[in-house]
């Protein structure tokens, strides 16, 4: 058996939940055990950060995150940061 935490996060709070996998499990495989689903707003996963897929392959210790839509560019928003700073881009 594998331990895999999973979390998901919005503006001001957070949400994480370990479930308990067999051997050779997925990413899939947690969101199953977790009863979390990907949907309009949690769009994306990463495991560590890293872009993983449904078929990502999990193992003991990992951490999968479901990921939210960016709301702005980042390109975007370095530039909004340097204007309200006073600083030009």
């Amino acid at each position: 058996m594998i331990r895999v935490e999973l979390i998901r996060a919005w503006p001001g709070r957070s949400e994480a939940i370990t479930v308990e996998l067999a051997d050779g499990a997925r990413v899939e495989d947690a969101l199953m055990a977790s009863g979390w689903t990907l949907g309009q707003e949690l769009i994306g996963l990463a495991v560590f950060g890293v872009a993983a897929t449904k078929v990502t392959p999990v193992r003991d210790g990992d951490r999968v995150e479901l990921l939210r839509g960016l709301q702005v560019d980042p390109k975007q928003a370095r530039r909004l940061r340097a204007q309200r700073s006073g600083k030009s881009p």
